[in-house]
Formats: structure tokens, C-alpha cells, sequence
């Protein structure tokens, strides 16, 4: 079958996508060259300055597409939850958590910052953002928590949990930033409750 024009530049793109990808997890982002994301796929340097303009917006890509993935990891522990809090602090312990995987940990929370800045400024924050909006604006709706101002009480906690998995993603022992993280999260929005029982970072 013959391939559309169409069809051949998104198999350019998801292959170098592919290539980055790989090496920044395996490499990083200092070490990654040009031929790790062109000649060893069998592309041309001039298929990636045209989909992506250099390295440090193929990294870009590559984050973006993580972050994709994360966002329907997320969504899918927040459906399995038994109610709306529940579903709230596990999709909080479970980007935490997520700051130990060897790929996430490297190319989003190490070299991610050091490339493209601040990740607090992404694009894809505001989305995070949103979402924690409307899932805190439910809970009061349901009066699990108290008559908080969503907005603010959603960027403190939205700052947290990304403090945290910076601070666990360049800990030398993760493990241990995250069960301190885990517990210190917790605690912090169970103070958020109105009359619910508080759950247990132990139970999430």
C-alpha cells in the first residue's frame, strides 16, 4: 500500500519522537546527539530542525508526550477511587510516585528544568491546574471540604506536589523523599476537610 504524504510525515515525527526519547532516558539530555535521533533511525538532520528546530524542542516534544501518557495514567486511578477525595489524593500520591521512574525522573524532572526552565511556567500546567480546580470546587460542592477560594487553594497545591517530585526525582534516596512526601501531603490536605475522616498516607 502506498503511504500518503500525510501518513509519512507522522511516521517522521513519531520516529524521531521514538529516538529522542530513548536516548534521553538512556543517555540524557547533555550526552543525546544529533546521529541518536536521526542517522540511527535512518532520517535526515533536516527532518528534525523541520519538526522540531534542534534538540531542545525535540526534548520539548518528548515531554509533552509523557505528559500525555502521565494525564491518562492519572485519570484512570482518579476513576477507580470510591469517591471524590479518595480519587483527589491518590492521583497527588500517584504523581509523586511517579518522580521514581527511571524515565520520568530524568527527562521531565531533571533535565526537563535544566533545559527548558522553570516547570511551573509549562504549558501544561495550566491544564494541571484546571483539573485541580474543578476536582476541589466538586469536593466542596459535596461538602467534603471546607469554603475554601478554589483558585488559590489549588495552585498551593498544585506547587506542592510539583516541589515534591522535583525534590524526590534528584534526592539520592527517592525511596525515602517519598514516603516523607507521601505523609507530609496527607497531612496537608486533610486539613482541607470539613467533617469526612481523614485517610491515612499509610492506606494510599
Amino acid at each position: 500500500m502506498v503511504r500518503t504524504r500525510k501518513e509519512m510525515i507522522e511516521d517522521t515525527r513519531h520516529r524521531l519522537l521514538a529516538a529522542g526519547r530513548q536516548a534521553f532516558a538512556s543517555k540524557g539530555y547533555a550526552e543525546s546527539s544529533m546521529d541518536d535521533f536521526t542517522a540511527n533511525v535512518g532520517l535526515t538532520r533536516g527532518a528534525l530542525y523541520h519538526h522540531f528546530g534542534d534538540k531542545k524542542g525535540l526534548l520539548e516534544a518528548v515531554i509533552q508526550q509523557i505528559d500525555g501518557e502521565t494525564s491518562v495514567r492519572l485519570r484512570a486511578i482518579t476513576a477507580q477511587a470510591h469517591s471524590t477525595w479518595e480519587g483527589f489524593i491518590n492521583e497527588n500520591i500517584a504523581y509523586m510516585e511517579m518522580a521514581i521512574e527511571p524515565e520520568i525522573q530524568r527527562i521531565v524532572l531533571l533535565d526537563g528544568p535544566a533545559v527548558l526552565g522553570n516547570p511551573a511556567l509549562w504549558s501544561n500546567q495550566n491544564a494541571c491546574l484546571q483539573g485541580t480546580m474543578e476536582c476541589l470546587q466538586k469536593l466542596k460542592n459535596e461538602n467534603v471540604i471546607r469554603d475554601i477560594e478554589v483558585q488559590a487553594t489549588a495552585r498551593l497545591l498544585n506547587g506542592a506536589t510539583l516541589s515534591a517530585a522535583l525534590w524526590i526525582a534528584a534526592d539520592p534516596q527517592p525511596l525515602a523523599a517519598l514516603d516523607k512526601a507521601k505523609s507530609a501531603f496527607v497531612a496537608l490536605a486533610n486539613g482541607l476537610l470539613k467533617d469526612s475522616k481523614p485517610l491515612n498516607a499509610a492506606k494510599v
